[in-house]
């Protein structure tokens, strides 16, 4: 059905009003007289006529009124109505639809905004409880490390390690729940940040081979301590991308990382990179026993752990490689979980090329 503009609406009502009256006291005097000649000798026979066309400007008012209600005022409280509903939380609202084509535009501007309300409270919502829950886990998490530096920081106080063996190995016990602390800090400091880190990007060209180059050096203190092999197949001569290179490169080493804490001692680990069209795609591929089919789907929810990585031993609380994959969807890429074909895991990833690569 055709909307109608409230100024014709108006103009209708205004027609109705001066009409009306009219059509009534021709129709009675009509009725009355039987002629439609209006005679001034005949003044006593416009009584009822006149009373007919007061009767009628009435009723015009009626039903001007009653379509002003209808169309107007009914629509206009229902929008009070749901307003008032939205402020307290209830999104079950009905808006009511009108014939009034500005009153029917204002009412799909208010359905597209309860819309993106709905839309902005559900995914508050779902923050506030991701940031509850990461924020317990790493409670939980740092409690255990805490409890374990200050036992040793106990003993030594009270002389329990009283040869130098002992002391040194207190002391490197110490070390590493420090250097666990600070990793999992860092990693909760940045997860915290991935949220309002794209407007903060620098982004720039850079060469997508020298963060795979630096990543992999930073490793390899890790790798060397298991005897792992870290080993580049593809090193594109130009291979340029356009992002923020420290973060680029916190992405890919916290990919690195989880692949030398999950890769049995002796293993190997192959990184490959490759120009594919407009896209720079990757893949670290490590020599362990690779994802089950229930980490594959989990393996970047925060915080997720599979069971062969519980251990805190590993190291980490799990945010590494959700870090990752949002670092990688900032720069419009993607990151993907899966097991190689010949086993072990395969993390699998692109990123927008620049247009000089």
């Amino acid at each position: 059905m055709q909307k109608l503009r409230l100024r014709t609406h108006s103009l209708l009502s205004l027609g109705l009003l001066l009409l009306l009256p009219w059509i009534f006291f021709v129709i009675v005097f009509f009725i009355t007289t039987k002629s439609l000649h209006i005679r001034e000798d005949r003044t006593d026979s416009y009584a009822v006529p006149m009373a007919a066309a007061f009767a009628g400007l009435l009723v015009a008012f009626v039903i001007v009124g009653w379509q002003m209600r209808r169309l107007l005022l009914k629509p206009l409280e229902g929008l009070g109505l749901a307003a008032r509903k939205i402020a307290g939380s209830d999104w079950d609202i009905e808006l009511p639809q009108s014939n009034i084509r500005e009153i029917s535009e204002v009412r799909n501007g208010f359905e597209l905004m309860v819309n993106e309300l709905q839309d902005s409270h559900l995914k508050q919502a779902k923050l506030e409880e991701e940031r509850r829950f990461v924020i317990a886990a790493v409670a939980h998490d740092l409690r255990t490390p805490l409890f374990a530096l200050r036992g040793y920081l106990d003993g030594l106080e009270q002389g329990i390690a009283q040869t130098p063996e002992q002391m040194s190995k207190y002391v490197a016990v110490c070390k590493q729940k420090s250097a666990q602390l600070d990793r999992l800090v860092e990693d909760l400091f940045a997860f915290t940040r991935m949220e309002y880190q794209e407007a903060e990007l620098i982004r720039a060209p850079i060469d997508f081979g020298s963060i795979i180059q630096k990543s992999m050096e930073s490793l390899e203190p890790q790798a060397k301590a298991k005897q792992i092999s870290l080993l580049l197949h593809s090193m594109p001569d130009d291979c340029a991308v356009r992002g923020d290179s420290h973060m680029l490169e916190r992405a890919i080493s916290n990919l690195l990382d989880n692949a030398v804490r999950h890769t049995p001692d002796c293993g190997r680990i192959y990184v490959q990179y490759w120009i594919e069209k407009d896209r720079v795609s990757f893949t670290i591929h490590d020599s362990g026993q690779g994802f089950s089919t229930e980490e594959q789907e989990q393996v970047f929810e925060p915080l997720y752990r599979g069971e062969k990585s519980r251990n805190r031993a590993t190291g980490g609380a799990g945010l590494g490689l959700t870090i990752s994959r949002r670092i990688i969807r900032q720069h419009g890429g993607e990151l993907a979980a899966s097991n190689h074909p010949a086993g072990g895991a395969l993390l699998s990833g692109w990123i927008p090329a620049d247009d000089r690569c």
